[in-house]
């Protein structure tokens, strides 16, 4: 898990965002937990088009179904044209853009907070206005 440290890194992220990681430290398709304040967050780095990099999206580590941290562990897949990742625990699939859960396994729905992600100079930045 990465922990964000703002005050040990040179870069300095325009107001209400935070440097979380480089994009050079995300893996296509591949999750990657951080530790923001006290909240887990969930990346995830998707394909792009032909030389260029694909779309990071930020979610809730927080799995609302199994109550535990390991949405960053989930398989991503897409449903129609939404990028989705399904919860390694119970299987229940969310759209990365909304948090929306498309797939409840007959449970109650329940979301994934999302987070705008920019990218800037190789850095990923999270707009967050909580605790760093």
């Amino acid at each position: 898990m990465t922990l964000v440290d703002p005050d040990t890194t040179e870069y300095i992220a325009p107001a209400g965002w935070v440097r979380v990681c480089a994009l050079d430290d995300l893996e296509i398709e591949r999750g990657r937990a951080a530790l923001l304040g006290g909240t887990q967050i969930a990346l995830f780095l998707l394909h792009g088009r032909e030389g260029t990099s694909g779309r990071v999206h930020a979610v809730s580590n927080f799995d609302p179904y199994s109550r535990a941290n390991v949405i960053s562990r989930g398989i991503v897949g897409t449903r129609q044209d939404a990028p989705t990742v399904a919860s390694p625990m119970f299987k229940q699939v969310f759209d990365l853009r909304t948090g929306a859960c498309l797939d409840t396994q007959g449970k109650e729905p329940r979301s994934l907070q999302v987070w705008p992600v920019a990218l800037d100079q190789g850095h990923v930045l999270v707009s967050w206005d909580g605790e760093r």
